[in-house]
């Protein structure tokens, strides 16, 4: 596989740069922020908010442009957002099943625009099956982090399609790196895709390779391995022919 061609990299953030927590992992950051400047744009992919993922992005030094809310924005600043969806029928689907089960309870977040953010407190097969019933054109989706409603057609890999137009990068040149089933649709949009050892079955079965090391640790192994095998060098090489 050496010499493929790659130009991008686009990496989830909790449960592979960042613990369950939110806590970033400084080698990992380093690691993007090095690719980036070494000329392969890293893009985050996320659940989190479009201005979440911009100071993210703004503090490491990767590229501002970024996919939140697991597909439902595209943003480049804080007052650069493009919506992808609606969270009308989130809402009204948080209040379906808010009457039909116990638990059911809004996640403390920043302020989403497309979707609705429930704590992981009640049985999301349950959730599902009565989502399905309701007749409302909704999804619920385990993040791992929380529980997430959103659009049916609103999804991470449909986020990065669109993101990456505005590089002038395709998919197939993009190598996708994530822990969820959230990042599923992302695997399946990207030219090549990593799991990090931490990840769901759901995430495994889809990614073309996986890794062994968890969370921050796993997003290193994954660059390493998409550089060795994918491009055919190494981080430190690039940079020594560089300078």
């Amino acid at each position: 596989m050496s010499g493929t061609r790659i130009r991008c990299f686009a990496a989830d953030v909790d449960g592979t740069i960042a613990d369950y927590a939110g806590r970033i992992d400084l080698d990992a950051a380093a690691t993007l922020r090095r690719i980036d400047d070494l000329g392969y744009p890293v893009i985050f992919v996320s659940g989190r908010s479009a201005w979440e993922l911009y100071m993210l992005a703004a503090y490491i030094g990767t590229t501002l442009l970024s996919v939140g809310e697991n597909g439902g924005v595209i943003s480049t600043s804080p007052s650069d957002i493009r919506l992808l969806g609606d969270n009308s029928y989130g809402l009204m689907a948080y209040d379906y099943l808010s009457k039909r089960i116990k638990d059911v309870e809004i996640k403390p977040t920043m302020p989403r625009f497309t979707e609705v953010v429930l704590k992981r407190s009640f049985d999301l097969d349950e959730g599902r099956k009565i989502l399905n019933e309701s007749g409302l054109p909704v999804k619920i989706v385990d993040s791992t982090f929380a529980y997430h409603i959103s659009n049916q057609d609103v999804s991470k890999g449909n986020g990065l399609k669109i993101a990456l137009q505005q590089l002038g990068i395709k998919p197939s040149e993009t190598v996708a790196i994530g822990d969820s089933d959230t990042d599923i649709s992302m695997f399946e949009t990207c030219g090549y895709s990593i799991a990090v050892g931490n990840a769901t079955e759901g995430a495994l079965k889809h990614a073309k390779y996986k890794v062994n090391s968890h969370l921050g640790a796993g997003l290193i192994e994954a660059v390493q391995l998409a550089f060795q095998k994918l491009i055919g060098s190494t981080i430190e090489d690039l940079v020594k022919k560089k300078k």
